[in-house]
Parts: structure tokens; sequence; C-alpha cells
């Protein structure tokens, strides 16, 4: 294990928090991120009651203002912060027709221009170290994978997988990698919400059409974003590995 400092956006439920407490337990100092207070409070909590090191940080990831506030505070404290995982994200089922520009605006905003925000502001940083690694969620959704009602979604994950590709390009001779996951799907308060995606019903469904025959749980990402941020994958950039349990492969 190599990062040290590691921030988390959206750490409060999900994948962020599987996330989240996978580096507390390898030694890292964790920044729970989240909009979500009390559940980034007992990310942060739960971490530290395990022995690990871990702060949680209101944070909405739409204000540039609070993305320095946050990494500066955090440098203060500890140091570069040499490990970004931008997991926060919004999904809501709206058919095109009902899509406002508000509602558009607001999911690009979160699920795309989060990602850039953290990651613009922990650059500098990483410049001076020579290294770090960054690490964004995408989709299949927005990989490989059409989603009807979705399409504001889908669009912003795949501008994800573009941030991901021309970043890594941009940060490479300066030892800073960047790496994406798209993750099928994946068993969260998300998925099993009717209002942004599958539903209970749904999610109970799917494994019938997922080669490997189950949900993904949202430990099965953060190994991935673990593997991505250590030494392990020192020589992977730019790339975006596909989660899914065999799903997009297995759709013919």
């Amino acid at each position: 294990m190599t990062a040290q400092t590691v921030l988390v956006t959206g750490a409060g439920i999900g994948i962020g928090r599987a996330t989240a407490i996978a580096f507390g337990r390898l030694g890292a100092h964790v920044l729970v991120t989240d909009v979500l207070a009390e559940e980034g409070e007992a990310v942060a909590a739960e971490i530290f009651a395990a022995g690990g090191r871990a702060s949680f940080h209101l944070l909405d990831v739409t204000s540039t203002e609070e993305v320095e506030a946050v990494f500066a505070a955090a440098e203060a404290a500890h140091g570069v912060v040499d490990t970004v995982i931008a997991n926060a994200g919004i999904a809501r089922h709206v058919p095109v027709e009902q899509l406002t520009d508000a509602l558009w605006n607001q999911t690009v905003d979160i699920d795309l221009g989060g990602v850039m925000r953290v990651f613009r502001r922990a650059v500098p940083g990483l410049r001076k170290r020579g290294a770090g690694s960054l690490v964004a969620l995408s989709s299949i959704m927005g990989i490989a994978y059409g989603w009807d009602k979705h399409i504001h979604y889908s669009a912003a994950k795949a501008g994800v997988i573009g941030l991901v590709r021309g970043l890594a390009v941009e940060l490479a001779s300066q030892g800073i990698r960047v790496n994406g996951i798209a993750p099928g799907y994946i068993r969260t308060a998300q998925l099993l919400s009717e209002e942004h995606s599958l539903g209970a019903a749904g999610a109970e469904q799917a494994p019938a059409f997922i080669p490997m025959g189950r949900l993904g749980e949202p430990e099965d990402i953060a190994d991935v974003v673990l593997f991505l941020a250590s030494e392990a994958a020192r020589y992977i950039t730019g790339q975006v590995i596909v989660v899914d349990g065999g799903l997009l492969v297995g759709r013919y």
C-alpha cells in the first residue's frame, strides 16, 4: 500500500463507503467526503473504531470553493493528498421529454464536473510529489450499454471516460496515473431505488442475465479501486476497467 492520504467523494454510502473502509484497513488516512453528513461521519467513525485513521469533511463536488477548502485543510493537516477517488454521483429516471435543463445540468455537474473539480485541485500537489493516483467512477452505462430514461446519466458517465483518457496522457510524464472503473449492477441504495435505478424488483431479476449469476457488491468495486491506486498498477494509466460480472460480454 503506497497511498498515505486518500480522499473519497460520495463516501457516506455504497461504493464510496466500501472504498473508504478498504483504504482505512490498509492504514491510509482517509478523507471521507460527502453531502450526507450523518452517513459520512459514521463511516469515518467506523474506520477509526477499527484502528484506522479517518476524518469526515462535508463536500458538495459542484462547489469549487468547497473543494478548495477541503483540500486546503487536508494539506495543512496531512501534506499532499496522494490518491483521489472521484465517486460522487446521482442518477434518476427521467424520460427525455421530461428532462429539464436544470436536471440535465445538475447530473452532469455532479457526475462529470465533480470529477474534474477534485482532480483539478489534486494535481498541483501531485506534480510537486512526482507521483499519485486518480481514480474516477464511470459506469457500463457510459461505456457500452444504453440505458433508457437515463440519457443525462449515461452522457455524464461517458464524459468521465474521456476525462480519464485525456488527463492520463497529460499527467503521465509527471508520475501521476489516472484510471477509471465502469461498474455494472452493484447492490447499492441507488440501485434498489425505483426512482433512481432498477428498484428492488428489478434487482431481483438482474442476476438472471448477468453471467456470474449475482449482483455486484460495493466491495467488488472497492477492491479494484485499491488495485488501481497501488504499486501493482504502476504501469496502468488511461484505462477504464469494466467490473460487471460479465454482463457486457454476455449480452448477445
